[in-house]
């Protein structure tokens, strides 16, 4: 006979416990009491029954996440140096961005490229290359983030123009496995809000379903970067999966896996009280965990003003290895399952990004509103009201605008520019400008240290 503890007692409705709860608050109104909003417009409730699940199908990962290494290349054979360094070291995926064309034999000797999780981010577009690259290496661990749109909304121009970034790229998609990335960091960067970085993730790719047919959706993967917001992040890569799913089925494609590489974000690492930023990206990091990512880079405390070292990078790696190894969350991508708090926010994601995802349709598309400024006006507007909202303390930065220690002085210890750059050249479009939070009070607080 099965007998289970709980059933000695009553079961309690939502009605009821809202009922005992508005008799607590003698008088006061339970939705404005107790209900808030976010800025995105997602209603946050005081509990949760299963009564808010929702019962979605999110199709995550069957195995644990990958740890990445994130090396540039600039010369070849400290580049292959690393790379082996950071195998050795526990990572098992690693993350390549370069300006130009490079020695592949160097970069990849002594690499089982069978085994390790290969990410090739180039800032060129050269279809030839990359299918040589591609044919040497000749596994399917190979990715190659190559984001024509991205490119454009980033940078306000095409690798060479529109015609030929689409010849290059068809070329690419003919003869490699995973060519395309569509890369939502931007938007959460340049301050987007989550909503906005789901629909316009799902708007981007479906630029490229459009143009090469539901055929590409198999080799197609995805970029995301995670904030502070922290079971917010986890349901936001879990809603992703669900928008993908769902557009895809519009397509007909049933069986094709969502590949998400994430890194935390630079939107809220500061030069000041750094230390914080690896509290930052110990969270965020969890998040991406929870939230079912399949490979997390995560980023060095001192990334926004230190050339890449050794210290930092280790500190980086180290922190994924203590939570895979350490903190038993190797395969921890079905812990959410059968969170109600988790469900009800992933719900409301999916519905509303889904609603600015057909506007943008109905309004000819994603790239036709990025050529048209429509994207820019609407990040633009929500990093104002984030920006604003730190401004006046409502969002806090430790060390930065709240508990300053103005004994730290940063001056001297700067390797890198840590500011978002205006664009000088011409553009053809009005580029998305990644931005940091604490911009405006840094760049105050090194005037004076240079007075």
């Amino acid at each position: 006979m099965n007998h289970f503890l709980f059933d000695e007692f009553d079961k309690i409705t939502p009605t009821a416990w809202k009922q005992k709860i508005q008799v607590d608050l003698k008088g006061a109104d339970y939705n404005e009491s107790l209900l808030w909003k976010t800025d995105d417009g997602i209603t946050v409730k005081p509990f949760y029954t299963k009564e808010d699940r929702k019962n979605h199908c999110v199709k995550l990962p069957k195995k644990g996440f990958n740890i990445c290494q994130s090396i540039f290349i600039d010369d070849e054979k400290i580049a292959n140096f690393l790379a082996i360094d950071s195998i050795k070291r526990g990572a098992n995926a690693i993350f390549f961005t370069t300006k130009k064309k490079f020695d592949y034999k160097i970069v990849l000797k002594g690499i089982n490229v069978s085994s390790i999780i290969l990410y090739f981010k180039f800032q060129f577009l050269s279809a030839d290359f990359v299918i040589e690259l591609s044919n040497t290496i000749n596994s399917k661990n190979c990715y190659f983030n190559i984001d024509i749109i991205g490119n454009l909304a980033e940078t306000g121009n095409w690798f060479i123009n529109l015609k030929e970034d689409y010849h290059q790229l068809e070329k690419i998609t003919k003869n490699t496995l995973n060519p395309i990335e569509v890369d939502a960091s931007l938007y959460q960067n340049a301050g987007a809000n989550n909503i906005q970085q789901l629909a316009y993730a799902l708007a981007h790719a479906n630029e490229y379903l459009y143009y090469f047919g539901k055929e590409i959706a198999s080799k197609i993967h995805f970029t995301f970067s995670v904030g502070s917001n922290y079971f917010f992040e986890i349901a936001k890569l879990r809603t992703f999966r669900i928008l993908w799913h769902t557009l895809l089925a519009e397509y007909n494609v049933k069986k094709t896996e969502t590949h998400l590489f994430v890194q935390p974000s630079l939107r809220n690492k500061t030069i000041y009280d750094y230390n914080v930023n690896m509290l930052r990206t110990t969270s965020e990091c969890m998040s991406a965990i929870l939230g079912g990512a399949n490979t997390i880079a995560n980023i060095s405390y001192d990334a926004v003003y230190h050339k890449s070292n050794e210290f930092g990078e280790r500190i980086a790696r180290n922190q994924l290895l203590v939570l895979q190894q350490e903190s038993y969350l190797k395969e921890a991508q079905y812990v959410a399952e059968g969170s109600y708090y988790i469900d009800s926010i992933t719900h409301q994601l999916a519905e509303k990004s889904l609603n600015i995802f057909k506007h943008i349709e109905k309004g000819g598309g994603f790239l036709k509103q990025l050529k048209e400024g429509v994207i820019q006006r609407k990040i633009v507007q929500s990093a104002k009201n984030e920006s604003d909202k730190f401004e006046n303390k409502t969002i806090t930065l430790l060390g930065v605008n709240k508990l300053e220690d103005f004994n730290n002085k940063m001056k001297n210890d700067i390797e890198i520019y840590c500011f978002s750059k205006k664009k000088t050249n011409k553009t053809l479009i009005f580029p998305i400008i990644k931005k940091r939070l604490a911009e405006s009070i840094e760049k105050k607080r090194l005037e004076k240290e240079y007075e």
